[in-house]
């Protein structure tokens, strides 16, 4: 064999080296990049380690993750859980899937005469508004319907729940949020007041949008020179029996502002409602407003139907509404009376029918507003993936806040690439901050990104988040 020269021995030595080194590496993309330095920095900035943080980054039409970090990590997911329940309902129920609330009677109304009881049977309807329970009234009035000789009867049996304690999660019981599911909720149980300052006369003045049989509003609000700032904790509210007292102060400078209240049970509040609004339409009703079942043999006077799912979807993901989530989630269950254990079962079902191993997934009640909620930023991006190739994507997607445009995102990232580009459910809870969905990059490729933060400065978080995904939208 001819001696290789010292310069031949070096070329092939570098040569076996490369090959080596070649076949040794894993897979271009199987090792995931590092965090891009502007997120590490913020994160540092915020306070927040490494480990409190779950990231991933991946194409929508690509196998490998561009980023991985701490992925299969269970993490609280705060409103982004709401993601897994809307995604499941538009698959299981169909976006054109509607609620039926009904107006019943067990004697139907002849030339003039009055009815006997009124039975109201809802079917867990989301978005039985104000506008849509008058219209159901409405139309009793024009089936003949004006005197209720006995009692409204009001229906709540296609949910099966445990009692309900609003105060809770977070010891706020008159926030709206906090109201807990109801197969007949009525206006989200929540009381409108609209604030209004009027410097000519120093005063606060108060305007109750919400109509509510008898209520009086006890204002003792002050009217102040100091910034708006986060104006709703300066004013405290104190519900007696026929009134709602409101102290505190309330700056000028705020201009009008809706205080929304849920101030009482179910049962007062659809009372209070439909007195008022029955009287303004004509209506007398002599007995009571009660719970009860609706008999066999009550005929249906009037049916108000719901808006389709579609709508309801784009509604609970734009503005993060966790009252008409917990709604969806119970219809999941096929059975009547639905309960949560019967909703889970079925969404696990369903997961497993698409092949989707999520083993951390803990489900409460799919509204993302639990402290027990959990799911991996591995388990938010195999279900966004999903969601990509499914036929319901259209109406997930657009369901979805779009950065700088609308919904939770309305006042963010609108000056960087990621406005009007991304689609992302965002999620907040004290110690809890998130976003995912879909952001559309320079080149016109559509990625996945989740990002979780579980840490007692998560309220820092934003800017590291915000950093991500312009590092996307800008590739």
């Amino acid at each position: 064999m001819a001696q290789l020269s010292p310069t031949s021995r070096r070329a092939r030595l570098r040569f076996i080296l490369t090959t080596l080194l070649f076949l040794l590496a894993p897979p271009l993309g199987a090792q995931s990049a590092e965090l891009p330095p502007a997120v590490t920095r913020a994160l540092q900035d915020a306070g927040i380690p490494l480990r409190s943080t779950a990231i991933v980054v991946q194409g929508v039409d690509a196998e490998p993750a561009l980023i991985r970090h701490n992925a299969m990590q269970a993490m609280n997911p705060a409103s982004t859980m709401k993601l897994v329940t809307t995604y499941a309902a538009l698959e299981l129920l169909g976006p054109a899937y509607t609620w039926k609330t009904e107006a019943l009677t067990d004697t139907l109304p002849h030339n003039g005469q009055p009815i006997g009881h009124l039975y109201l049977r809802g079917s867990g309807d989301p978005r039985l508004a104000l506008e849509q329970f008058w219209l159901l009234l409405r139309q009793l009035r024009a089936r003949g319907v004006t005197d209720i000789a006995g009692d409204l009867i009001l229906d709540r049996s296609a949910f099966a729940l445990p009692a309900y304690n609003p105060a809770e999660f977070d010891n706020e019981p008159l926030r709206p949020y906090n109201a807990g599911p109801d197969a007949l909720l009525v206006n989200l149980k929540s009381l409108r007041l609209t604030l209004r300052p009027d410097s000519a006369k120093h005063a606060v003045g108060v305007i109750v949008e919400t109509p509510s049989d008898d209520l009086r509003i006890d204002n003792r609000l002050l009217l102040s020179a100091d910034a708006c700032g986060d104006w709703r904790e300066q004013i405290k509210t104190r519900v007696n029996v026929e009134s709602i007292e409101l102290t505190g102060n309330f700056s000028a400078s705020c201009g009008d502002k809706a205080l929304n209240l849920s101030p009482w049970s179910a049962d007062v509040q659809v009372e209070r409602l439909f007195r008022a609004l029955w009287r303004e339409l004509g209506g007398t009703l002599r007995g009571k407003v009660r719970e009860g079942v609706t008999p066999a043999n009550a005929q249906v006077l009037a049916v108000q139907e719901s808006p389709a799912l579609g709508e309801v979807v784009r509604e609970i993901n734009k503005f993060s509404n966790n009252v008409m989530a917990r709604q969806v989630f119970l219809t999941l269950d096929g059975d009547r009376p639905a309960t949560a254990e019967g909703a889970r079962r079925r969404l696990k079902g369903w997961l497993a029918d698409k092949r989707l191993k999520l083993p951390e997934l803990a489900i409460d009640n799919g509204s993302g507003l639990s402290r027990s909620e959990r799911i991996s930023a591995d388990g938010l991006s195999q279900l966004l993936l999903s969601a990509w190739k499914s036929p319901v994507m259209p109406e997930l997607m657009s369901s979805l806040p779009l950065a700088g445009i609308d919904g939770t995102l309305k006042k963010r990232l609108g000056n960087s690439a990621a406005a009007g580009r991304a689609h992302l459910k965002t999620g907040y809870l004290d110690g809890v901050r998130a976003i995912a969905g879909y952001v559309l990059d320079s080149n016109d490729q559509r990625w996945v990104v989740v990002f979780l933060i579980n840490d007692p400065k998560s309220r820092n978080g934003k800017p590291a988040m915000d950093a991500l995904l312009r590092w996307v939208a800008e590739r």
